[in-house]
């Protein structure tokens, strides 16, 4: 009776576990998938909005605010914004003609009159009118944005230039080609070392030494990727710099080398692991034939084991695209396509890593639709290594 209650708990108790999981997983989806779809849905407010700074007291349109700090929105439809302010015993008036059909930001407001004041755009859709300050040296200041219209996704994906700070332009195709081709030749110094190395200690290493082999391997596993970050930046960047006489050692190669070093663990790992599992007879039945050990563990055992091995192969494929710490260590982190082999490059999850921190409003959104980019790149780069595993193993 004991038994069978326990049974029927720990039942329940794993049902609801996957269900938390899986909940889990899919808010945390639905969420990043919601952030990253608003700017092309949705502008970034209603519509204008005004932020005093170090202003005591100020009017706009016949309401006033006092010591205000966040945003006063102004309501569409509004042509004329009138703002009146005071400040350690001065005064003065801001006058704003709006023009909202206008498309172009910087011909939507007009600036009637803002006598004593200076009027800068500091940065797309954002106007800033200066005052003297109630001290020396201090500026009162009032600051304008300008709702952003809903970004267009065919700029986003195949833009060019990242000037989030500027002039509001996130074109990422810079950064998705460099994460692709540091990615693929990563791959082709890692990938058959990897292979090679897996099928070296199942095959022809004598057990006592390959298990000592391979509690070093796993340790490598265990090292965090900063780690293989700095010794990147201490002894691959120096020797990319003096070997390719160029200025820096930051780039392309510097990061693809990385990124090929950190994948051989988990390949071979999983690639020894799976030809391990090969039935001897299988191997005894290719030596009876007269083949060698080569032969054996290249003809034989090897494609015996191609299930395990596609997906160590897919676990370092992804590790490579996903890498972040060691790549921002190296790369360059310049938002421009690849030029050359030592040429400084910016992948997707750099990109999130650096700007994340200080990002806000529409810069912020922008990252969250980089990570979307990113989850489907990998998404569908591993839905066609499966495809070609499931051909393969139909052959």
């Amino acid at each position: 009776m004991n038994r069978k209650r326990t049974d029927i708990f720990f039942t329940y108790l794993f049902r609801v576990m996957s269900l938390s999981s899986a909940l889990a997983l899919a808010s945390i989806l639905i969420f990043v998938f919601v952030q990253g779809a608003g700017p092309f849905i949705f502008s970034t407010a209603r519509g204008i909005r005004i932020v005093p700074e170090r202003m005591e007291e100020i009017t706009i349109n016949g309401e006033t605010y006092l010591n205000r700090t966040t945003f006063i929105n102004i309501p569409p439809g509004t042509s004329v914004i009138v703002a009146r302010f005071r400040n350690g015993g001065s005064s003065g008036v801001l006058e704003i003609a709006v023009n909202e059909k206008e498309r172009d930001p910087e011909k939507i407001l007009t600036f009637t009159g803002y006598e004593g004041g200076e009027i800068s755009s500091p940065q797309a859709y954002t106007w800033t009118a200066s005052y003297p300050g109630p001290v020396p040296g201090v500026t009162s200041k009032i600051h304008v944005l300008l709702p952003e219209r809903p970004y267009s996704l065919f700029r986003f994906i195949a833009g060019v230039d990242w000037r989030p700070a500027y002039n509001k332009q996130y074109g990422i195709l810079p950064m998705i080609t460099g994460t692709i081709v540091v990615s693929f030749i990563s791959i082709l110094l890692g990938l058959p070392l990897a292979i090679f190395s897996g099928i070296f200690l199942a095959e022809f290493v004598p057990p006592k030494p390959a298990s000592v082999i391979r509690g070093g391997i796993e340790l490598l596993a265990g090292i965090p990727s900063v780690v293989y970050g700095f010794f990147g930046l201490m002894v691959i960047v120096p020797w990319v710099k003096n070997t390719f006489h160029v200025p820096s050692g930051n780039g392309l190669l510097a990061a693809a080398m990385v990124l090929g070093v950190m994948i051989l663990p988990t390949v071979i790992t999983i690639t020894e692991t799976s030809i391990r599992a090969v039935p001897l007879s299988v191997r005894e039945a290719s030596l009876s034939l007269g083949a060698s050990r080569m032969q054996t563990a290249w003809a034989v055992a090897l494609p015996h084991a191609k299930s395990g091995v596609m997906a160590g192969i897919i676990l370092g494929i992804s590790r490579a695209v996903g890498e972040t710490m060691a790549v921002i260590l190296v790369a360059g982190n310049s938002p421009q396509f690849v030029r050359g082999i030592t040429g400084s490059i910016r992948t997707l999850t750099a990109t999130i890593a650096l700007e994340m921190g200080y990002a806000e409003g529409r810069h912020n959104e922008m990252l969250f639709s980089i990570g979307v980019v990113l989850f489907v790149f990998i998404l569908v780069l591993n839905s066609v290594i499966l495809l070609v595993r499931r051909k393969a193993g139909e052959a």
